[in-house]
């Protein structure tokens, strides 16, 4: 162990480059509180959004206050080796001795963070790290490439169509998508970067004259845009841990988000700055309701190839042929962590609070690979 009287050293890598800056920083000051001192010297590692490393002012309150989002502005320039031999950090002004790292939490949402960007460097540096690995991060992190994957796992989801170099196309084609597209999908339709989170360049569109406004504003953010069918019901998540010492994943109790009135959906500012909507947790749900919310995150996990934990996001309602339907709409390999944040909550109603909760995460950081068994569709399995 590289920590002082035999502590493990974790590096919490918090900010980056992606427009949840804010939201990872607030993330990190909740996961770094849960460090419990007695077990692990934590080092707290910034990324600017330039994307410089830093060790940054012990002041930085990391924490939305009055209004302001948080920010990593600046600090000890430091970069990570990429040496394995190295397994830690240097100072980019060559004082002070390498700092030593036995394992990293990277709480970071967005591009270059949960995306497989730092979890590739990770790999290559030879550290440990908390969360899913280089191809389910990347695949999780796209939204297009999920519902591909979920879909080939007999998973269910909306209907949705895909729309590449989005912004040249809508220059050709203000219209983009065709009548029978349109038709299709029916209003309302969420249009929204196919890689991006935090509902950051989602537009909820009920007029196709919206379409092109909302289409360009998911393109400043992603060239790719995926356009999604509304998909009537109650919002539902499920959080999902690696089981201990390597066993089938485990699933939390479900929870269930619902919006106060005035509140059309849950953006930006409905999640993270106005107290707009209600968190059931856990969710009003039957027995039978839970379990196969609880089955479906799951196998949802497995299909992804995640690893550690993941968010896996529902709609619960009724299908066209009025029989309940539950219906994926994302995998989140890198949850929130924040104080309203859903993940920590659904684990702490399922009866494993916040710090035990990140002891469980570095833990199977450091417990060897093994090969995940998925569950087959005819009740068998495969490796």
């Amino acid at each position: 162990m590289s920590g002082q009287a035999g502590k493990l050293r974790v590096g919490v890598v918090f900010g980056g480059r992606s427009a949840e800056h804010p939201i990872s920083c607030v993330s990190a000051g909740s996961a770094l509180a849960a460090l419990d001192p007695d077990r692990y010297e934590v080092v707290p590692v910034g990324i600017t959004r330039d994307g410089g490393w830093v060790l940054p002012d012990p002041a930085l309150r990391l924490a939305i206050v009055d209004g302001v989002l948080p920010e990593v502005t600046g600090g000890t320039a430091v970069t990570l080796v990429g040496d394995p031999a190295g397994r830690g950090l240097v100072r980019l002004d060559g004082a002070g001795p390498r700092i030593e790292l036995d394992v990293v939490f990277p709480v970071l949402h967005g591009a270059y963070g949960e995306d497989g960007t730092i979890q590739g460097l990770l790999e290559m540096s030879g550290l440990p790290y908390v969360g899913s690995g280089v191809f389910a991060s990347a695949a999780s992190m796209d939204k297009e490439f999920t519902k591909k994957l979920l879909a080939a796992a007999g998973l269910p989801q909306g209907d949705h169509v895909v729309l590449r170099d989005a912004a040249g196309a809508l220059s050709a084609d203000p219209s983009l998508l065709d009548e029978a597209a349109r038709e299709r999908l029916g209003l309302p339709v969420f249009v929204k970067p196919s890689r991006a989170g935090s509902s950051i360049g989602i537009s909820r569109v009920t007029d196709w004259a919206q379409f092109p406004e909302a289409v360009a504003a998911a393109a400043a953010v992603d060239p790719k845009v995926v356009v999604e069918a509304a998909v009537p019901g109650r919002e539902i998540e499920c959080g999902v841990l690696a089981g201990p010492g390597g066993g089938p994943p485990e699933a939390s109790l479900p929870a269930e988000i619902r919006l106060r009135p005035g509140t059309d959906w849950y953006d930006f500012t409905a999640k993270y700055l106005a107290d707009a909507a209600e968190f059931d947790v856990p969710a009003g749900l039957t027995l039978e309701q839970t379990r196969a919310v609880q089955a479906a995150a799951c196998r949802a996990y497995l299909a992804m190839d995640c690893q550690g934990l993941a968010r896996v996001d529902f709609f619960l309602g009724a299908g066209p042929d009025g029989a309940e339907r539950l219906v994926i709409n994302e995998v989140n390999t890198m949850p929130g962590f924040t104080p309203i944040s859903m993940f920590p909550r659904m684990w702490a109603a399922s009866g494993v609070d916040f710090a035990g909760l990140v002891d469980r995460l570095v833990e199977a950081a450091l417990a060897p690979a093994r090969p995940a068994v998925v569950p087959a569709l005819d009740g068998g399995a495969r490796a």
